[in-house]
């Protein structure tokens, strides 16, 4: 049973615009990084002597760390002090980012990292978490959420253009050093003008189910990424996804049995919490494989620079920062839920408009697919991040955000591999980017239906 007071605040009245801008820092902190690394990863190789191996490393450290540690992020904001956790995130960030920037060797680099991950999982959650505490009328956390989502179509607007312009300009150390003064600067406000807030209900840590979600989470994503390498039926890939399986199995175990538990199981059987999980699963998956595809594309077959392939994805990721913008009104005028089917229809339409505009090369249609996307995801970013901090009591929202969040980044992380895997084992470029885009645009089209049919019609928290 809950205590009498839930949540305390114990820094003085801070004016929520500034909180705002505080979380929304903290999360085009994070979202930036990657959609930056990867341009600086032949400049990398050169100057440390690193192979393919060892560039799939920078990147895959930090995606590991992000994806195992989402959960653990939120509930330990709930636990002790949300101000406490994103201060540790953004300095974690900056540190690790520092350290990559002035890393002498690979093993340096691949270490910081994962440092910024780990950052990275504390920031995300985090921040969505304040923003639910701070904003706690309805409409008001619908806009600002739909602000906060704005701000992972800005980190994909201004992340190809200017990363490219670092690396060309100061090398590729560039692009992490000058993350270091915005993680100092998020620091520094949010030491300030942050007002904390936790969980006062008698939970405590659940170390045995922290340590089995790390495992699980981490496994399935090494699996997810590694696989298409190491060869689905590698022993390494077997032993991976064994280790996924037990860990995933045994969490259920322990949390059923455990009092206070991490993940209490009876929150996944709440309508409104699993719809924005699911929803959010099929979102990314579809997202994060064109993303990764359609720069390859932009390059190889149509021989478009770094620069100009940054700027060709413009027309998705501004229409998302536009329209994210304005999702929280229009959510409050027509409903989440329509919003959330709308919008994964549109990315489903807009990734077949990409399918029938590759073979002819033409990059009108190209864009105004991409437009069609954009479109989507800014309609449905919003809707679903508050359906998932509103669908509990605000004492739980670090949990729903952290497991909405672990939801989005593990089917991105399945949406690249599987994804990807389809488009080499296809011949690549266009023979393999058709079919590729095809099972995203599938998955986007699976979340309509999930989003109308599944969504609860209340509009209070549930308990809990």
């Amino acid at each position: 049973m809950m205590g009498m007071s839930p949540t305390r605040r114990s820094a003085p009245a801070i004016s929520a615009p500034l909180i705002l801008f505080i979380t929304c820092l903290g999360c085009f902190t994070a979202q930036i990084d990657t959609s930056v690394v990867t341009l600086a990863l032949r400049r990398m190789g050169d100057a440390l002597g690193m192979g393919v191996a060892g560039l799939q490393a920078v990147v895959d450290s930090y995606n590991v760390a992000y994806a195992s540690f989402l959960l653990t992020g939120g509930t330990l904001g709930d636990l002790y002090g949300r101000r406490r956790v994103l201060l540790m995130g953004f300095a974690l960030f900056a540190l690790g980012s520092a350290a990559s920037g002035v890393a002498p060797g690979p093993g340096l680099l691949v270490a910081g990292r994962a440092v910024s991950g780990l950052g990275a999982a504390l920031l995300v959650p985090t921040s969505l978490a304040i923003l639910a505490v701070a904003y706690p009328e309805p409409a008001r956390r619908g806009r600002a959420i739909g602000i906060w989502a704005a701000c992972n179509g800005l980190a994909f607007a201004v992340g190809p253009t200017v990363g490219g312009w670092l690396v060309d300009a100061g090398g590729w150390r560039s692009i992490f050093l000058a993350i270091v003064p915005v993680g100092a600067l998020g620091l520094a406000l949010a030491w300030t003008s942050i007002p904390d807030s936790r969980d006062l209900g008698g939970r405590r840590l659940d170390l045995p189910g922290q340590v089995l979600a790390i495992s699980a989470l981490a496994a399935l994503t090494l699996v997810a990424i590694e696989a298409p390498h190491w060869g689905w039926l590698a022993p390494a890939t077997l032993a991976a996804a064994a280790v996924f399986l037990v860990a995933g199995f045994v969490f259920v175990m322990v949390e059923r049995r455990t009092p206070g538990a991490m993940v209490p199981l009876d929150l996944l059987a709440r309508p409104r919490l699993s719809t924005s999980m699911a929803v959010a699963f099929c979102m990314t998956f579809g997202m994060y494989g064109m993303l990764f595809l359609m720069p390859l594309y932009l390059q190889l077959a149509r021989g478009d620079s770094v620069f100009v392939a940054g700027a060709e994805l413009l027309p998705l990721s501004l229409t998302f920062f536009v329209v994210s913008s304005a999702s929280g009104p229009l959510a409050a005028r027509v409903g989440r839920r329509a919003m959330m089917m709308a919008g994964q229809s549109f990315m489903g339409l807009g990734l077949v408009g990409l399918i029938l505009a590759v073979p002819g090369k033409a990059l009108l249609p190209l864009e105004l697919a991409m437009t069609v996307v954009g479109l989507g995801l800014g309609l449905n970013t919003g809707p679903v991040m508050t359906e998932a901090v509103s669908s509990l009591s605000e004492v739980r929202s670090g949990t729903a955000s952290g497991l909405t969040n672990t939801a989005r980044m593990v089917g991105a992380t399945l949406g690249v591999a599987i994804q990807g895997a389809v488009f080499a084992a296809l011949g690549g470029m266009i023979a393999g980017l058709g079919p590729a885009l095809g099972v995203g645009a599938a998955a986007e089209f699976l979340g309509a239906p999930i989003a109308w049919g599944l969504a609860a019609r209340r509009l209070v928290p549930e308990p809990g």
